[in-house]
């Protein structure tokens, strides 16, 4: 399971640079697929969603911009740097649009937050990076109200024939290119590290299920190397 005191100082020296690189290592997909997800939240019409493991508040304003004027949206993040990030980008906007989006630090093991007090919890690639997956599904559900929705967009396992050409991006590509954009090689083998290791779709939902959810779908995105999982409290 990943370390949180390394998890945290490895997005700490990478903020700066966290969405440049995410938008350059992913061809632009990453947009395509909050995208998804945002069209998914504004199905169940949510008051109130928590977007945990925000980092720079790329889904939180995503959710701002796509979801009804009323829909009050809070990002939690447990990397401060992260969270400066998502702040900075919150004043450069200006006007009210994302006025209604407010950030706070958060560990997603042990959430500062009230029971069933969120319609919606959505959190996108930070799911790999929780030391204790069901612990952070079951504080998920947690703070979900009965009747919520939980949507947690995630990389996953391509489909077999597309595996070894992802692999070969993940493991001799992707870490180059990360060294020219952020500097640090490191953080991005972690990445295809956590990526390989992590469960395939099935058993994402199974693990989803055995929190408490109910209503457990996923949805391949891109050949399968992301996902989209939904579920019910």
């Amino acid at each position: 399971m990943p370390d949180p005191v390394a998890v945290n100082s490895m997005f700490a020296r990478i903020a700066r640079r966290y969405d440049v690189a995410n938008h350059w290592l992913s061809g632009g997909i990453d947009r395509w697929w909050r995208r998804k997800l945002v069209a998914a939240v504004r199905r169940v019409r949510p008051h109130t969603v928590l977007d945990l493991a925000t980092g720079s508040g790329d889904v939180a304003f995503a959710l701002a911009r796509g979801l009804a004027p009323d829909t009050n949206i809070l990002g939690m993040d447990f990397c401060q740097p992260m969270l400066d990030e998502a702040e900075a980008k919150k004043a450069a906007a200006g006007g009210a649009q994302y006025a209604r989006v407010r950030f706070q630090p958060g560990d997603g093991m042990a959430l500062p937050l009230a029971d069933a007090s969120f319609d919606a919890v959505t959190i996108a690639f930070g799911l790999r990076n929780m030391a204790d997956r069901h612990q952070a599904l079951g504080e998920m559900r947690r703070v979900l109200r009965p009747g919520g929705s939980l949507f947690v967009l995630e990389f996953s396992q391509p489909y077999a024939w597309f595996r070894p050409w992802y692999l070969c991006y993940l493991r001799r590509v992707l870490p180059r290119l990360a060294q020219a954009l952020t500097g640090d090689r490191a953080a991005y083998v972690y990445l295809n590290e956590t990526i390989e290791e992590f469960p395939d779709r099935p058993s994402l939902a199974g693990e989803i299920a055995a929190a408490g959810f109910a209503r457990v779908r996923a949805r391949a995105l891109t050949f399968g190397i992301a996902a989209l999982h939904e579920a019910g409290r």
